[in-house]
C-alpha cells in the first residue's frame, strides 16, 4: 500500500492507502476524524466540508492520491486553532443563534461560511444577500434562515 502524507489540522499526518480512496474515508475511518459527514458521497449535499490550504472543499470527491505533503486538511476539530480560541468566531455564532437542530450538517454549514468570509474579507467588502445565496449546502431540517443570521452575526467578530 502506498503511504500518503499531509498536513491534518496543523500535524503531519501519514496513511497507508490506496491513491483513489476519497479523502473523506481516510479522515474518518483511518484518522477518526468524525466532524465531517458523509451525506451523499458526491460532492452534492457539502456535509463533509473541510478547508484545504483554507479554501473550502468537499472531501468525498478528493482522492488521497491528490493531496501533497505540504497540503493543509482543516476539518471542523482544528477550527479553533486557527484564530487560538477555544471555540471559532463562527462556531460561537451558531451557539449565540441556536443555529443547530438536528446538528448533521453543521460541521459542513460552519467551514463553508468561515471560507466564504475569509474570501469576503480578503476581497475587503461586506457580506452580501448574494454570497448567502451562492452557499449550497443543504440543511434537511430547514435552518437556512437561522444559518444566514449566523454568518452575519459571525462576519462582525471575524
Amino acid at each position: 500500500m502506498p503511504e500518503h502524507t499531509f498536513r491534518l489540522n496543523g500535524e503531519q499526518v501519514t496513511v497507508e492507502v490506496a491513491a483513489d480512496v476519497r479523502l473523506l474515508w481516510v479522515l474518518r475511518d483511518l484518522l477518526g476524524v468524525t466532524g465531517p459527514k458523509y451525506g451523499c458521497g458526491i460532492n452534492v449535499c457539502k456535509a463533509c466540508t473541510s478547508h484545504l490550504n483554507g479554501d473550502a472543499v468537499n472531501p468525498c470527491a478528493i482522492p488521497i492520491g491528490d493531496l501533497d505533503a505540504t497540503d493543509e486538511v482543516t476539518t471542523i476539530e482544528g477550527l479553533p486553532a486557527t484564530v487560538d480560541a477555544e471555540l471559532h468566531p463562527m462556531q460561537r455564532a451558531w451557539l449565540d443563534g441556536d443555529v443547530v437542530q438536528c446538528g448533521y450538517c453543521q460541521p459542513g454549514q460552519i467551514m463553508t461560511a468561515v471560507a466564504l468570509l475569509r474570501r469576503v474579507a480578503a476581497e475587503d467588502r461586506e457580506v452580501t444577500e448574494a454570497d448567502l445565496d451562492g452557499i449550497r449546502n443543504i440543511c434537511r431540517c430547514g435552518t437556512y434562515p437561522r444559518i444566514r443570521a449566523a454568518i452575519r452575526d459571525a462576519a462582525r467578530d471575524m
